[in-house]
Parts: structure tokens; sequence; C-alpha cells
């Protein structure tokens, strides 16, 4: 029942990412708005690397995504430090479709599982999933209020 919880929660806070992501018109993608240091690409590519650094970097797991996603997407990262075009938007919208599924898969009876030790001071794999939900909830909250700024 736990880990229909975990998975569960995952997956309904994934489906909301999603909802919202689906009402960023592609001309308004790009803009900054005011008291914000990054752009709706930036949220959505953000929530995907995280989470897969979280989850799968804390359990010494590779990652599926490509190695150069962390020089656009990780914290600290801005769009105008971008030297490249960042990775494509609606690749990114497949790959937060497909995350959840992977992750449970990966880690369906298995929530126990030991992680190393980590600034979450998480000790086991359900702790970090549900860590990476928290902190997706938190960007959910900020595409909704860029989506309210920039009037889409």
């Amino acid at each position: 029942m736990r880990e229909t919880f975990v998975f569960e929660t995952l997956g309904k806070h994934r489906s909301r990412l999603l909802k919202l992501v689906e009402e960023c018109s592609i001309n308004k993608r790009s803009i900054v708005p005011e008291h914000f240091n990054n752009n709706l690409h930036w949220q959505i590519g953000h929530v995907l690397v995280m989470t897969e650094q979280l989850i799968f970097g804390l359990i010494n797991q590779n990652s599926a995504l490509p190695v150069h996603y962390s020089k656009f997407f990780r914290s600290g990262t801005r769009p105008t430090d971008w030297e490249e075009d960042a990775p494509d938007w609606d690749l990114l919208v497949i790959q937060l479709k497909e995350q959840p599924d992977r992750i449970q898969e990966r880690f369906q009876n298995k929530l126990e599982m030991p992680v190393k030790e980590n600034f979450l001071k998480a000790e086991c794999t359900e702790e970090v999933i549900i860590s990476s939900v928290l902190h997706e909830v938190n960007h959910i909250g900020n595409i909704s209020t860029m989506l309210k700024l920039l009037h889409v």
C-alpha cells in the first residue's frame, strides 16, 4: 500500500506538471518573467534533470538522460548562460512523460533499498522519491505563477 502511494503521488504530480506544460505557448517558453531567474523551458528541464539526478544518482544507477543536460538545467544555471541551444522542448516533454514509469519499473518492490550518504539525509529509495516529488511540487508552483505572469 505504501508503495502504491509513493508511485501514485509521483504520477499525480507529474500529470499536474504536464498539464501546465500543455498551456505553455511556444512564444512564451523563453521569456524570463520579472522576479524570476529562469524561463519555462529551464523549469521543465530542471525538473527532469533533478529528478533523474536525485533518484538515480543517489542510488548509483545510470541516468537515461544525456550528460550534457545538466549544463543547461542543474541548480544554479540560467538560460542567459546557455552558449548553445538547449535540448528541444518537445523532447523534454516526452522524457518527462516517460520518467515516472521508468522510475516505477526500476524501483518497484525496492523502496527500502539504501542510498548513499546525501544532503537530503535520505536513507532509502522511498525517501529520495518523495523528496524528488516535493522538489517538483515547488517547480509546479513556479510554472503556474510564470504562466499567470505571462498571461498564457
